[in-house]
């Protein structure tokens, strides 16, 4: 069979078995459209059917979650764990909590990061999970029984040769510590190694709460360095200001970039002398109050409640928020601005069209399979940590951080360039580099 009808029958195939499940669908298309080179290459993956395994789970876990709220309550909610590929590793990836959550939403997420962990060059297959539980305005005794509900039912499936979740958006460490100690209380063992984003206090890892922020600031320096630039003296603009963007804003101003805006849901801040990390820190992490509290503190600074993070004139724009954030609107606007770098912190914040609009002016784009790798990379040096009972210095843990980022990004600059694409074309490369290393253990492996 011709490979790009190979290709496009596997695509076909998986919207016809997986009707609806939309964020799926685009994650799927933009990996198989890039790795046809890859196939021609290597007819060996078509003729093992490779792609149609990749591109279904091993196994798909949704489960009811019964839990009472403070009132004596019973409440029910739904949870999903999505085990997509063990060729590598154990199954490695979040727990998301949110009201949107779905079986699309994992499955995609999931997806995504089978390629994410392959690029760290790590022994890390792809997982993901969560369930349709909002944390927000949930007391601590709430959020304590919901977690210990959801463990109840999916440590049956975890372990730290099997499958090691992590936190995500709506799962810190408070939501991390509640899951593990139901865990130790079913099984009996302190198994640190099942859960990673724990606290250091306990088997936790320095760097972990910093890791994805920061690893998108290593991965942009280093697409910077490839056209002789730096971050000294840069506008950046990062939307999101939860954990990921919080951690960009403050290794990007720690690396001479003056970070002009950062957003939530209902608006953005501006600060025109540069977002003063600390604070940000302050109003978010300690104070747990929105943007409009660090406007109320800054004179220069000045929430909007219209329009889009976007629109802040930029040379550095980094989507840090949440998927399809940002569309070919928001691209076109970036790019009128003069835009000429992006880098993914959030999964998949940039839809098909936007990409293609920053592929066509030239735009340095770093997608969120390689950009923000930093979190797993730093999951599984928690787990190395683990299981030697070490704990390894701030220092120490941030430099391999730093290490495992830029041999990320050389990975996906080589492969781009082996594969027939242009070095700087980091989607082709992420996305080849990662199916390939995911390919070869499945071809070793045979027919499971």
């Amino acid at each position: 069979m011709d490979v790009t009808e190979h290709v496009e029958s596997v695509y076909a195939e998986l919207r016809r078995r997986d009707p609806g499940e939309s964020e799926f669908h685009q994650a799927a298309a933009e990996v198989l459209h890039d790795l046809e080179p890859a196939l021609r290459k290597h007819p060996e993956y078509v003729d093992a059917r490779i792609v149609e395994r990749l591109c279904e789970p091993e196994r798909q876990l949704v489960f009811r979650v019964p839990w009472t709220d403070d009132r004596g309550d019973v409440r029910v909610n739904r949870g999903f764990r999505v085990e997509f590929s063990s060729a590598l590793g154990p199954y490695k990836g979040g727990l998301r909590f949110h009201p949107t959550v779905d079986l699309g939403t994992v499955k995609f997420l999931g997806f995504e990061q089978i390629f994410k962990n392959a690029l760290t060059g790590m022994a890390l297959g792809g997982g993901k999970g969560g369930a349709d539980f909002d944390p927000k305005g949930k007391s601590d005794g709430e959020i304590m029984r919901f977690c210990q509900s959801f463990m109840t039912e999916l440590h049956r499936s975890l372990g730290e040769h099997t499958d090691v979740p992590a936190g995500d958006i709506g799962v810190g460490g408070r939501e991390i510590g509640y899951l593990f100690g139901q865990y130790k209380r079913i099984t009996n063992r302190h198994e640190a190694g099942v859960l990673t984003g724990k606290s250091v206090a306990w088997g936790g890892s320095h760097v972990r709460t910093e890791a994805t922020g920061y690893g998108v600031v290593y991965f942009l320096q280093e697409m910077l360095a490839t056209r002789g630039r730096s971050l000294e003296g840069r506008r950046v603009v990062v939307s999101g200001s939860g954990n990921v963007a919080v951690y960009a804003v403050e290794k990007a101003s720690a690396l001479g970039a003056t970070v002009l805006a950062c957003s939530d849901s209902v608006g953005y801040l501006v600060d025109d002398d540069g977002i003063d990390p600390e604070l940000l820190k302050e109003i978010r992490e300690v104070r747990g109050q929105r943007l409009p509290a660090y406007a109320e503190a800054r004179p220069n600074a000045r929430f909007v409640e219209s329009g889009s993070v976007f629109d802040v004139p930029c040379d550095v724009a980094l989507p840090c928020a949440t998927q399809n954030e940002l569309n070919r609107e928001h691209a076109l606007t970036l790019v009128k601005n003069e835009v000429f770098a992006v880098a993914e912190g959030a999964n998949m914040p940039c839809t098909a069209e936007a990409i293609e609009a920053f592929r066509e002016a030239g735009v340095l784009f770093g997608p969120g399979k390689a950009a923000n790798a930093g979190g797993v990379a730093t999951s599984a040096l928690e787990m190395q940590q683990n299981a030697s009972r070490e704990t390894w210095t701030f220092e120490r843990t941030e430099d391999r951080l730093a290490t495992v980022m830029r041999d990320v990004h050389e990975r996906c600059r080589a492969t781009a360039e082996s594969y027939g694409g242009a070095s700087h074309d980091y989607v082709f490369g992420a996305n080849i580099a990662g199916f390939l290393r995911a390919a070869e253990a499945m071809m070793a492996q045979g027919v499971v």
